[in-house]
């Protein structure tokens, strides 16, 4: 099935595919290790304290910026280019069940949202972006689940990006409990003899949903306080 790619939660799929985010300096094989949801079935304190979903406008003023980031960060322009090209799916019924706005990117179709992306040390191999999204806290439980059930559904599917096949790994791994909902793995890209692994965790807190994907070490080093931001403390 073919499908036109923009890029949000599963332009993960597709936006790293395409080159909006560049290779890992890490080119060790993933450890295998036991997928864990850590997904709550309750709701906790975290949803009463957000309980109205924010504004665009609000969440934009949620991201981390380059001065909580540290030096060495750069904001990263968006590609206007890699939101408008065609790909495949290849060997992924889950992916391509989830039809219309989620294949292509329009994906979990929450009202409000805001993105940042930054490259660290003026390098294209490190890079990291994140995500905020808001809506009811239902909505963004069922929402994330569903994408995220379809993704890691396929431990290996091929993505055809314009003329160029790209092999996909997908690996579940753990996650600390963050807040009241939370989602990881890893994404391994391998084509013409180049490999890219880029990790990605979500985060839900009541309505807001964290969403951070970039190179391992910088995904571990900021996700904890892309929390505590977007939660506005």
């Amino acid at each position: 099935m073919r499908v036109r790619v923009t890029t949000t939660a599963l332009g993960l799929v597709a936006a790293t595919a395409l080159g909006l985010y560049a290779c890992s300096t890490d080119t060790s094989e993933p450890k295998p290790t036991t997928p864990s949801s850590a997904r709550t079935g309750t709701p906790t304190g975290a949803d009463t304290a957000t309980a109205t979903p924010l504004s665009s406008a609000a969440l934009a003023t949620r991201l981390l910026g380059e001065q909580d980031l540290g030096s060495g960060y750069t904001p990263k322009p968006a590609s206007a280019s890699a939101q408008h090209d065609d790909v495949t799916v290849l060997g992924c019924p889950a992916l391509n069940d989830l039809g219309g706005d989620a294949v292509t990117g329009g994906s979990l179709d929450f009202p409000h949202r805001a993105k940042a992306a930054f490259v660290y040390a003026n390098s294209n191999n490190s890079e990291i972006t994140e995500e905020l999204y808001s809506d009811t806290a239902a909505k963004l439980s069922t929402g994330t689940d569903r994408i995220f059930d379809a993704m890691v559904s396929c431990p290996s599917y091929q993505v055809l990006a314009g003329s160029t096949l790209i092999d996909i790994q997908v690996q579940e791994i753990p996650v600390p409990r963050l807040g009241d909902e939370q989602w990881s793995q890893l994404l391994t890209y391998s084509t013409g003899g180049q490999r890219t692994i880029v990790k990605q965790t979500a985060v839900r807190t009541g309505t807001i949903l964290v969403i951070v994907s970039g190179a391992l070490a910088l995904v571990d080093a900021h996700i904890s306080s892309a929390v505590r931001t977007a939660r506005g403390r």
